[in-house]
């Protein structure tokens, strides 16, 4: 696995620190990585490590710099509600936007480029994919499927507009993304003129695939990282 390092992003006021990881040899493409609500944890730094070992130049820009870029435990959700509050899609297209940008500047053709998103950045993932610019997107468990967030249409009625293969990856045991709503993103997903794929693991909840967290399920984290590698082998090959 890659060591990762902290860089930025852009310049002046438009710039956004964030996290680098690169291969040892030639790329394979660029993916964006997006934080959970508690910022660019050991566990997101790692995810941007493990991409870099499989040979893809990953960036994750720190969502919450404009609150001063904390990073929080998994027990302080306290203080990341009003962080989550305060985030707005306007700004979260400019985050995004400066991560593209590198990739670009590294070389890397809109069809190389993915995301892949965890919990709210997860969400963010999928909405990025009803745009240009990638060619794929992964979502770990995002909410806002049935309600929108952060000035986002929720979930299942962005996902019929999805531009770029899509993988959502949910648990059922997530109380926080009902079942009933998982399933109806999967129906929405299913209209867009793209492949999408949403798989359920019936013994997993939310944040399943970090095992930093008391929810990591082991078994289901093996399962979703093989089948998000699969996925970006699969699609970007722009």
């Amino acid at each position: 696995m890659a060591d990762p390092r902290d860089i930025v992003l852009g310049d002046g006021a438009g710039s956004v620190p964030g996290v680098l990881a690169e291969p040892a040899g030639p790329h394979a493409g660029g993916v964006v990585v997006l934080h959970e609500a508690f910022g660019l944890t050991s566990h997101i730094r790692s995810i941007c490590g493990r991409l870099a070992g499989a040979g893809y130049l990953a960036v994750a820009p720190a969502l919450f710099h404009r609150q001063g870029a904390p990073v929080l435990g998994y027990d302080q959700f306290d203080r990341a509600r009003p962080l989550l509050g305060g985030l707005r899609a306007g700004q979260i297209a400019s985050d995004t936007d400066a991560a593209l940008a590198l990739l670009a500047a590294r070389g890397i053709a809109a069809g190389r480029r993915a995301a892949v998103g965890f919990c709210m950045g997860g969400s963010i993932a999928l909405i990025m994919a009803t745009r240009a610019g990638l060619g794929a997107a992964v979502t770990f468990y995002g909410g806002g499927v049935g309600q929108g967030r952060f000035g986002y249409p929720p979930l299942a009625d962005a996902a019929a507009s999805l531009r770029v293969p899509w993988l959502g990856l949910f648990g059922d045991l997530d109380q926080s993304i009902p079942v009933p709503d998982v399933e109806r993103l999967a129906q929405q997903a299913a209209r867009a003129p793209v492949p999408t794929e949403v798989v359920r693991y019936p013994d997993a909840g939310h944040g399943f695939h970090c095992d930093e967290r008391g929810s990591y399920a082991p078994a289901a984290a093996a399962d979703a990282w093989s089948r998000t590698l699969a996925w970006l082998v699969t699609y970007l090959t722009g």
